[in-house]
């Protein structure tokens, strides 16, 4: 390994979150402004990498950052900037990715979700020693590694889900008996308690884990009053239904299901969604999970709900009998991918709302350019896929009339955005 030192002046920020040099060399945990010293290293491979040994002029815009382990975790890597310039970045980084495509409209303020909002994340479990009675560490991945860093709190996450951080370490020892196991708890604040889905464990050669293992994480989980302890299809504990509220609904949450990551973001993307329907009598709600849209949005018109998911949609049709004096909402389990809602189906219907993961929507885009619609919301957590989408959709007549970025993920590069179109 060879090591090789330079000084640089960091011009601006990247998408990824890492200051850019005027020459476009990648300098991780510096902002614009500064100058730095900093240090490269090559791998076997010949893969760069940079770190930072001494800021030598500072940004008036760098922070002390909350977090004890913030530059080594993964998780974040930008809490060293002041709020208001990352904020304005995070904006900036939709703007230019719609310019760059040659999309214009209007880009509004982005919507940043508080410190201690996250009420969703995923806690790696690892061993510190091959021994069978080794000890057990949880946490975040290492920023550019598979290395794990092990966490004692997160200024991110939800206080219940940092409260229980050692109950659920303890839970993590049973989860190795295979070798190759490597165990991710996914663990969920719901209204009724912590809700832990369990993934990344390799399976004996009888099934699943010991009786002796799912006796020990049921203990654990009932000592914490957790909600439910799951991995893939088998319930290893359950006391109550993990629950969250979508508009008027109680939703009780299939096992893995999604659930936005705050609910601060998902109250400013319901309100968004809902004030550009308004006066719609009739609304496709598409991939529309446990129903985050469909409930909200049964207030103002009838909605025709549709996802993949059949436990998701499973899950709203239950709860439509908590919510009494909705609008009528039609559920379907429908791959929108291989059989998106055709431009036909959409005949009546005022106004779309679409919600895909990172993959988009382009099939069901094109069917919505083909119908009749006059009004589109679009939901997105990836303006790539999303920039696909939209010129779809503007090829086909529709104006893109603004997008609001949404920071739903405090602190890292991540940025969502609710994007409204007409025509």
């Amino acid at each position: 390994m060879r090591v090789t030192e330079f000084e640089a002046d960091i011009d601006k920020v990247g998408f990824q979150g890492d200051g850019l040099t005027a020459d476009g060399r990648v300098v991780p945990l510096a902002l614009p402004g500064e100058r730095v010293r900093a240090a490269t290293t090559r791998d076997k491979d010949g893969k760069e990498r940079v770190e930072v040994l001494e800021v030598l002029r500072q940004s008036p815009e760098r922070v002390t950052p909350p977090c004890r382990h913030f530059s080594t975790c993964g998780g974040c890597a930008l809490q060293h900037w002041d709020m208001d310039a990352y904020g304005a970045w995070k904006r900036e980084v939709v703007e230019v990715q719609l310019k760059r495509a040659g999309i214009e409209t209007d880009v509004a303020p982005i919507l940043t979700t508080p410190p201690a909002s996250r009420r969703r994340v995923g806690l790696h479990a690892r061993k510190v020693s091959a021994k069978k009675d080794a000890a057990v560490e949880i946490g975040y991945k290492m920023r550019r590694s598979w290395s794990l860093v092990p966490i004692v709190e997160c200024p991110i996450a939800d206080p219940a889900i940092v409260r229980a951080l050692p109950q659920l370490k303890e839970m993590a020892r049973g989860l190795f008996e295979h070798p190759k196991s490597a165990p991710i708890l996914h663990v969920t604040a719901s209204q009724t308690g912590l809700d832990i889905d369990i993934s990344g464990v390799e399976r004996l050669k009888s099934g699943g884990l010991s009786a002796d293992a799912c006796m020990q994480i049921a203990m654990i989980a009932g000592e914490a009053d957790f909600a439910r302890v799951t991995m893939g299809d088998d319930i290893l504990y359950e006391v109550r239904k993990p629950r969250v509220t979508f508009g008027r609904a109680q939703v009780a949450l299939p096992p893995g299901s999604f659930l936005q990551a705050s609910a601060k973001s998902e109250a400013d993307m319901v309100r968004l969604v809902v004030e550009a329907v308004r006066g719609a009598r009739s609304v496709a709600d598409l991939f529309c999970g446990a129903g985050t849209f469909t409930f909200p949005l049964a207030e103002v018109a009838s909605v025709k709900a549709a996802d993949g998911a059949a436990g998701a949609v499973g899950a709203l049709k239950s709860a439509i009998a908590t919510a009494p004096g909705l609008k009528a909402i039609v559920p379907e389990v429908r791959d929108l991918f291989r059989r998106p809602l055709l431009a036909p189906e959409m005949k009546g219907l005022d106004a779309v709302v679409f919600d895909p993961p990172r993959a988009g929507a382009e099939a069901q885009a094109t069917e919505i350019a083909q119908s009749g619609v006059s009004r589109v919301v679009g939901v997105s957590c990836n303006p790539t896929t999303f920039i696909r989408d939209a010129k779809i959709l503007t090829a086909a007549g529709f104006s893109l009339d603004r997008v609001t970025p949404i920071d739903q993920f405090l602190w890292s590069s991540h940025v969502e955005l609710v994007a409204i179109f007409s025509r």
